[in-house]
């Protein structure tokens, strides 16, 4: 989806300018590129995997 067309309803600009900040969130809420997680979560996620790949190593191996 692309904010090049819309029309801002508070400051009757384009939504790509980003004159005001209604403008500036919508087109920020538009263009995100995908879910927003912490690094910290990440981070986790990969402890996480290398525990389990070491404790399934230790059981099979």
């Amino acid at each position: 989806m692309s904010c090049e067309h819309l029309i801002c309803a508070r400051c009757s600009g384009p939504v790509a300018e980003g004159r005001c900040p209604t403008c500036r969130s919508a087109r920020a809420e538009i263009h995100r590129h995908g879910p927003n997680i912490p690094p910290a979560l990440v981070l986790a996620g990969l402890v996480a995997l290398l525990f389990l790949a070491l404790v399934l190593q230790r059981v099979y191996g």
